[in-house]
């Protein structure tokens, strides 16, 4: 019996990535169409992945439907996850049901349609409790099993933080997060932007520290299994992961570049990550499928391909592949079907 790798898709950019990295193989090409478009599969650059997952492993779709999936966490048996374009968050339980959890996680009654201003990145707490980031009303939250929602940490030094993203317990008991400000619509230059930075902060004994500064969009956060070393992806301009030195006061240096990745027009950013418990470090980006396409197709003529993108840099990188017609949408599911739909 192969193993399975239960994995939440969501309809928009992380679906479409998925449907266009399939493996081909001479046994896929054989089957209908229908039967090889539902045959995922691991791409390995490395072999070091088996020791983790294993040779074989199957990929399961468990659920769809979503706009953007973001923050999974086990917690109380189950997966809890957020869609963050959706403003609402799920739980996919032990029988395999999804269920509505929270709507409006984001914190706001009526955010704009495929704005990312719904729930994030979530961490259990001491108590069980789970602190869940809220894009939309830009503050940390505390929700308990019966879903009541409290405010946790919301301003540093007086200024609303940006829309907190990820987050972490180190091993001393302090919570680590990174503000981007993604879901700011306009971003850096969104009026109501009040912090100065977008932060890496680490929360202790009750106050908040910004521990990191000089990133312009700090995203996934991890820790080295003794904690000595934090790790920090960065999305862009440049995109990178940065490694850190942690002393016991929290205090950080020694910053260097743990990886790079390589430019223009990047079909995928450092997103989040974890590290495993022999010290490596797992990173996920936002969609590889062109890069992958073009590499399992050297060759191909794409002319007459037909394509929808749910994000400018997946688009460009079509165009710059030669795909015929490259159709943009926003991630919602609606949106995308109307979108392929329209094609001609």
């Amino acid at each position: 019996m192969k193993k399975s790798l239960r994995t939440a898709l969501v309809s928009g950019a992380v679906a479409l990535a998925t449907m266009v990295s399939i493996t081909p193989s001479a046994q896929a090409q054989t089957k209908p169409a229908a039967a090889a478009a539902n045959e995922l599969s691991v791409l390995r650059l490395d072999p070091a992945l088996d020791s983790i997952i294993a040779p074989g492993t199957v990929i399961e779709k468990v659920a769809g439907g979503f706009g953007f999936v973001e923050g999974p966490l086990w917690t109380y048996g189950e997966l809890w996850f957020s869609d963050l374009t959706g403003n609402k968050l799920y739980a996919l339980g032990k029988d395999g049901k999804v269920r509505l959890l929270l709507d409006k996680s984001g914190g706001l009654e009526n955010p704009p349609a495929g704005a990312f201003q719904g729930s994030n990145g979530s961490v259990v707490d001491k108590d069980g409790s789970v602190l869940m980031g809220q894009h939309g009303a830009r503050r940390i939250v505390r929700v308990t099993k019966d879903m009541k929602v409290t405010p946790f940490i919301e301003k540093f030094e007086g200024k609303r933080l940006n829309s907190p993203n990820d987050m972490i317990f180190a091993s001393d008991g302090s919570l680590w997060i990174t503000d981007p400000p993604y879901g700011m619509l306009g971003q850096d230059k969104d009026p109501a932007k009040e912090a100065p930075f977008n932060a890496v902060y680490r929360y202790a004994d009750g106050k908040l520290k910004a521990v990191i500064t000089d990133l312009p969009r700090p995203n996934g956060i991890g820790f080295s299994p003794d904690g000595k070393t934090l790790y920090i992806s960065n999305c862009e301009p440049e995109m990178f992961v940065n490694a850190y030195d942690v002393a016991a006061d929290g205090t950080v240096s020694n910053q260097r570049r743990f990886i790079t990745y390589p430019g223009p027009n990047p079909t995928d950013v450092p997103d989040g990550l974890k590290v495993a418990s022999d010290g490596s470090v797992w990173l996920f980006s936002s969609t590889q499928a062109v890069n992958h396409l073009q590499a399992l197709l050297p060759g191909q003529d794409w002319t007459a391909a037909r394509a929808v993108a749910t994000h400018a840099r997946i688009a460009q990188a079509l165009r710059n592949a030669g795909f015929g017609r490259v159709t943009e949408s926003r991630p919602t599911l609606g949106d995308v079907m109307a979108s392929i739909e329209s094609l001609p």
